[in-house]
């Protein structure tokens, strides 16, 4: 875990996660714009940062997914990832699976923060989280010994529903009473409900994620590496938080991949070594060798190559391909747009790996000017900070 990690490294590690924020930022106006010649004509050689406008799209195949965004603003991509940290900040850098979801569903959930895209990962794993809770509660209602009325348990599940989504374990039992006894006082209505709260909390599933193949599994990842990075829990805590949202088998295969080509580079390796042994983790290890080939920067040709979908097998080659033959930071976020289709999801792959080798600022890092342009940058930094220098590891 960070903790572990040598100070010297830290400073990359946070560079790196900027780079992720920036990268899906920087794509955003073209995202899904699928006609590399249409993407030159609007954005020229630097066609970072426009503003999300449905007439690029009125030529050439695309799909315009974020109107009433601007120049600035991070996609849904990023918004997960958001979540992500959060819990990883709440959790003290600790993976808590529960806490994850429950954010998530609150997030972009009924009456939550996000205003924007929904992918089919995040719909699915909604209806997936709505769903188990159903289950887990007719579960519990079914071997309730106490006698009540149809009345009653439909009031007991009310009353306990707010505290199994934010609560666990140990946690429910004192609340829970206080909730019941502003209306019940008996005490076996009261140990009713702490039995179907306790019931509810043992019978929710980890894995809540859709049966999907694309790039949400993988965006997510740039903080959870930060927070294990050089564990061995690495693969097995990668493969948890991917199947919240994508419980998928070759997700998390290509999800396995990204994390260990991310925790190579942000333990200093060079992007070389690190590509060579993330490879070994793919599904497809050829594709990734033919993406490699060559000797220059071609994204457009890797998108006609591989595809410029979002889904994993078509998207890791066109990243390994650009990792590959990039230079620098601002070069690979240009190719990865100029590539079109999906590039704020493969973004969040690209900007961490090439900000890890070349940081922030200079010829190859990071421009300085790129990460002031982000909507809510200084809050974002603070939060990368503070997940990366991990001040409560003091106290310890």
């Amino acid at each position: 875990m960070t903790n572990n990690l040598p100070s010297d490294r830290k400073p990359a590690i946070i560079a790196a996660l900027a780079g992720g924020w920036v990268g899906d930022s920087a794509s955003l106006g073209l995202h899904w714009l699928y006609d590399s010649a249409r993407i030159l004509e609007v954005g020229g050689e630097s066609p970072e940062f426009l503003p999300p406008d449905a007439d690029y799209f009125t030529v050439g195949f695309g799909y315009f997914a974020h109107e009433g965004k601007r120049s600035g603003d991070i996609s849904h991509y990023g918004a997960a990832t958001g979540v992500l940290t959060g819990s990883l900040l709440a959790s003290k850098g600790i993976l808590d699976v529960r806490d994850y979801q429950r954010r998530f569903r609150a997030y972009f959930g009924p009456g939550g923060q996000w205003r924007g895209f929904i992918d089919n990962p995040t719909r699915v794993t909604l209806n997936n989280l709505n769903s188990i809770e159903q289950e887990a509660i007719e579960r519990a209602q079914s071997t309730i010994t106490t006698e009540l009325t149809d009345k009653q348990k439909r009031i007991l599940v009310q009353k306990v529903l707010p505290y199994t989504r934010r609560l666990s374990g140990n946690e429910l039992a004192e609340p829970v009473r206080r909730a019941i006894d502003l209306t019940y006082h008996e005490t076996e209505i009261q140990e009713a409900g702490v039995y179907l709260a306790e019931t509810i909390d043992q019978h929710l599933l980890p894995e809540s994620g859709a049966n999907d193949m694309q790039l949400p599994a993988v965006s997510k990842l740039p903080p959870l590496v930060a927070s294990y990075c050089g564990s061995d829990r690495l693969m097995e805590l990668s493969e948890a938080a991917v199947r919240v949202t994508n419980h998928n088998d070759e997700a998390v295969a290509w999800a396995k991949c990204a994390a260990r080509l991310l925790d190579h580079l942000f333990r200093g390796e060079s992007m070389p070594a690190a590509l060579e042994t993330a490879k070994a983790y793919a599904p497809d290890q050829a594709s990734l060798a033919r993406a490699q080939s060559g000797s220059s920067l071609d994204a457009i040709q890797a998108g006609d190559t591989f595809g410029r979908t979002c889904y994993l097998h078509e998207a890791m080659p066109v990243i390994f391909h650009i990792l590959t033959h990039a230079r620098s930071y601002t070069e690979a976020i240009r190719a990865n747009i100029h590539c079109g289709g999906d590039s704020c999801g493969r973004a969040w792959i690209i900007g961490p790996a090439m900000a890890a080798v070349h940081g922030v600022g200079g010829e190859r890092g990071i421009p300085l000017g790129w990460l002031t342009r982000v909507t809510d940058a200084p809050a974002i930094l603070r939060d990368i900070e503070t997940l990366v220098n991990r001040p409560w590891s003091v106290s310890r």
